[in-house]
């Protein structure tokens, strides 16, 4: 046995193994001669002094000081008073605090300040309003021009375009509503249908985060919405009709983004079911054999501005949508079609293919089925489609990372996505890379996957993160200029936008056709600021022209703001951190993989 505790400090044994035999035969005596004292005692009936003391111990008064009876128990007095002295403490260091606390009136604390993305994303929103979308954001955008209702919150606008398409026999109401474009007075509805899917997008995946917080011709002299320069309420000119009997880009689109809206506005059953409706239509004309030639084609009012390269990136896009809206495998088992990427290009992986616009929908497609593998993980007869399709996302993601070299970048950090032999980079495309690396990253956290292998080389999801978070604060300010290219954010912005109804003053004078070009050549400032408006953005050595008649620097567009809204929304705090996983796939029925039909029989 021990004598002592081997980690330090003493262990005692039961026997006292310390005690030496002539200790315990003294001991031993001792209890004998207070025996034998006692037997004196109770023979002699004497004790003297000493041997009474010995015996019988302190006198019965020193007891009573020493110990308290309780009645039942009988203790210590110096004990008794330790434990009511360590009841008062206690008393006071907890009670007291929870007195205290209980009776100070109750205020409700502070809510965090948004960050800057939050303060953004306000102002990104109102540019929508200023190109005449009614009852806010995105609700019943299809009605948006035309009358202005009473808190559309943009002083200098008015009710315009009450007359479009009241010539058309075959379209009930005309086609009073849509959104202006940009800066001049058209309504584009491929741009236009892409803009409100990817706010629908955004919507969808970052709903807890938004709760929180007529055409012109190229050179022409006739008047019309490219020659004229007049506000939207000044219009005097025709404003033609472009009807398409083909388009199934157009098509795709559009359902695409009806789909998309359908999810948005889930709980309103029949407005929802109305979304949908619309859009298993549209998607049916795009899929028309009969039907497919691009809408563009042949079409001088937009050929030149909104020219379509094809129809198979929408075919994707559209039945993707589609499927998620309605839980239809027909519509998945078209978006997982070998023949459909093949048609598209999808796996040549060359650089403008890897740029979401809103001509190429590929990368924001095969990214939207990725999710379905990620979360849902179909199997069987979708896994190696899907698989394909994770692997050229993956590879998406790589070629915007500055290392790998697939795309230019200006000296100050800007990724140069604009590949059709414009003079600059187009921030448009900037926001659309931004908003999809930001989602690619929450949809690797949210399933808890560190990262992808770009090569051999292994990619955090912090990298996406940081990349998005660059470009965008690039946008906001960090560049060398200063400049933020967002309409009244910051202190330094545009302030000759090119947009006719900020240019021109907000007073009772109409201005003619031609009268209005003294404010488009002004070199004034705009009388009206459209606040939230993203434009063009620098060229290629990070230098910026605010000029309000050069239109590659200086012009929003709603495309370019939907992608803008869709990546602040994406990098905010507000409203926590991370997607909704489940509201896209709530028409999705349960999926139970089905097996691979079996191998051929083995023949020698």
């Amino acid at each position: 046995m021990y004598a002592s505790n081997p980690w330090g400090g003493p262990m005692e044994i039961a026997n006292g193994g310390d005690t030496t035999e002539d200790e315990r035969s003294r001991n031993l005596t001792t209890e004998w001669d207070r025996a034998s004292v006692m037997h004196q005692y109770q023979h002699h009936g004497t004790l003297d002094e000493t041997q009474q003391s010995w015996l019988l111990g302190p006198p019965e008064e020193k007891k009573k000081n020493k110990y308290v009876d309780l009645g039942c128990v009988v203790c210590s007095r110096k004990l008794l008073k330790w434990t009511m002295w360590l009841f008062a403490l206690a008393l006071l260091v907890i009670a007291l605090p929870v007195i205290i606390a209980k009776t100070i009136p109750k205020h409700k604390p502070h809510e965090p300040p948004p960050d800057e993305y939050t303060a953004v994303l306000h102002k990104a929103l109102m540019f929508f309003n200023a190109q005449k979308c009614t009852r806010g954001f995105i609700r019943a955008c299809i009605y948006a021009a035309g009358r202005l209702p009473s808190n559309n919150g943009i002083s200098w606008r008015g009710n315009s375009g009450l007359q479009d398409g009241s010539a058309l026999t075959d379209v009930k109401g005309g086609l009073v509503g849509g959104y202006y474009d940009s800066g001049e007075n058209v309504k584009y509805h491929f741009p236009m249908s892409f803009a409100m899917t990817m706010l629908s997008w955004s919507v969808i995946e970052y709903e807890a985060k938004y709760r929180a917080i007529g055409g012109g011709l190229v050179n022409s002299t006739t008047p019309d919405d490219n020659y004229c320069w007049e506000r939207p309420e000044d219009m005097d000119y025709a404003r033609p009709v472009q009807t398409a009997y083909s388009g199934p880009d157009l098509a795709g689109e559009m359902a695409a983004a009806f789909a998309a809206a359908s999810i948005v506005f889930r709980d309103n059953i029949a407005y929802s079911a109305k979304l949908v409706k619309g859009a298993a239509t549209v998607f049916a004309f795009a899929r028309d054999f009969g039907k497919r030639a691009t809408y563009s084609r042949g079409k001088p009012y937009i050929e030149y501005y909104y020219n379509s390269t094809g129809y198979y990136d929408e075919y994707m896009w559209g039945s993707a949508w589609l499927y998620y809206a309605t839980g239809n495998t027909s519509y998945i088992s078209l978006a997982t079609n070998q023949g459909i990427p093949k048609n598209a290009k999808a796996f040549l992986m060359t650089p403008k293919l890897s740029v979401l616009s809103w001509d190429n929908k590929l990368p924001a497609a095969m990214l939207l089925l990725t999710r379905l593998r990620i979360f849902l993980n179909p199997g069987y007869p979708y896994e190696n489609m899907l698989q394909m399709y994770q692997n050229v996302t993956g590879l998406t993601m790589c070629s915007y990372l500055q290392n790998f070299h697939v795309f230019n970048w200006t000296q100050a950090g800007l990724i140069e996505l604009n590949l059709n032999g414009q003079a600059q980079p187009d921030l448009q495309y900037v926001v659309n890379a931004a908003f999809l690396a930001s989602l690619y990253a929450d949809y690797l956290n949210a399933s808890a996957i560190p990262g992808w292998h770009c090569g051999p080389t292994f990619i955090s999801t912090d990298v996406l993160r940081q990349f998005a978070t660059a470009q965008i604060d690039y946008i906001l300010g960090s560049n060398p200029l200063n400049m933020s290219y967002v309409v009244g954010y910051g202190k330094n912005y545009p302030k000759r936008v090119h947009h006719r109804a900020a240019s021109i003053p907000h007073d009772k004078n109409k201005y003619s056709c031609t009268g209005g070009w003294k404010w488009r050549d002004s070199a004034n400032p705009n009388p009206n600021t459209i606040t939230g408006a993203m434009v063009g953005g620098p060229d290629h050595s990070d230098k910026f022209k605010d000029l309000r008649n050069n239109y590659t620097y200086t012009e929003p567009t709603m495309a370019g703001n939907a992608g803008l809204v869709a990546a602040l929304v994406s990098l905010t705090s507000s409203g926590g951190y991370g997607i909704d996983k489940n509201t896209i796939f709530s028409a999705v029925p349960p999926l139970y993989p089905v097996s691979p039909p079996p191998p051929p029989p083995w023949r020698p």
